[in-house]
């Protein structure tokens, strides 16, 4: 099944996301679901806040990139109550943009390296090291479980610059290629 993908402006995306416990009601169906509707959104990774959903969980499959980055060939994996334990390397500035704000694309700072533990959907447990690109997607989808977006990390000057199509986001007036369902007010 394809969920909308929520739109800024929902209160759901700006909630720590809650702890999934393993008998959670078909978490296997979850997790379909958020890589059907990632696929369907064309992204590269979706947490399940951007589905409506309030609980730990992202996907990620980063292989379109492996040309450029070689850790990201055959990358494609669930993530279950991550935890970043520890964020290190030289910070570094990329474009990013999120299926929740369609049409905003920002140049974003973060570090180069996250050590993230984890659970895969057969929750065994992870430990792993992660940097580029990959390790990027991952700092920018467990922000989602954390009530953070990408354009929290811009300066004032940027995010003023930004406001008019954050408002034209939150009042429905974007038209992605996706389903997407803003916030009612």
């Amino acid at each position: 099944m394809i969920y909308p993908v929520i739109a800024y402006g929902d209160p759901v995306l700006r909630k720590k996301a809650e702890v999934v416990a393993p008998d959670y009601p078909d978490l296997p169906q979850v997790v379909e679901n958020l890589w059907e509707t990632m696929y369907n959104a064309d992204g590269v990774g979706l947490a399940a806040p951007q589905a409506g959903i309030s609980i730990r969980i992202f996907v990620i499959d980063a292989r379109e990139a492996a040309e450029d980055d070689p850790a990201a060939i055959n990358f494609k994996r669930a993530f279950i109550n991550p935890q970043i334990v520890e964020l290190s390397g030289e910070p570094w500035s990329m474009e990013e943009g999120c299926l929740s704000l369609p049409e905003i694309r920002e140049d974003v700072s973060r570090p180069d390296v996250v050590r993230i533990k984890y659970f895969d959907e057969n929750f065994v447990e992870h430990d792993e090291v992660y940097r580029g690109y990959v390790g990027r997607i991952i700092q920018h989808e467990y922000d989602h479980l954390e009530g953070k977006m990408f354009v929290d990390y811009l300066s004032p000057l940027r995010k003023k610059m930004i406001k008019g199509k954050l408002n034209n986001l939150i009042k429905g007036k974007v038209n992605p290629s996706y389903r997407i369902k803003f916030h009612s007010r």
